[in-house]
């Protein structure tokens, strides 16, 4: 009985919707979603306002942090989850093995709960 409830609420939406005389305007934006790495980093070796660069050391805790900071960005736009001041691929590698940490850590915590 609930599947025929369902058929027919489809089939009354969809028959209704394409009515003779009905006229429907579809707005697409103009940006296309993309699959591509990233581009590079204007601001790699560049000092911030202070002055540093962030090297493995930052890159660690910044991926250690990330999910802090992930939902503290979405009410504080002063706050990013990546430091853009950074050495390249030594940051990217203190970043990655951070975040695999938070990773291990949650997995283990899981573990020793059960």
């Amino acid at each position: 009985m609930k599947n025929l409830l369902v058929f027919v609420s489809i089939f009354l939406i969809l028959t209704t919707s394409c009515a003779p005389g009905t006229n429907v305007q579809v707005n697409t934006p103009d940006t296309s979603f993309q699959l591509t790495a990233p581009g590079p980093n204007p601001l790699m070796n560049q000092p911030d306002a202070n002055g540093r660069v962030a090297l493995t050391g930052a890159g660690l805790w910044h991926g250690i942090i990330s999910p802090i900071t992930l939902i503290i960005s979405f009410f504080n736009p002063d706050v990013q989850m990546y430091e853009v001041h950074n050495s390249g691929s030594e940051y990217n590698l203190g970043f990655l093995i951070g975040q695999i940490l938070v990773v291990l850590a949650i997995g283990l915590a899981i573990r020793l709960r059960r």
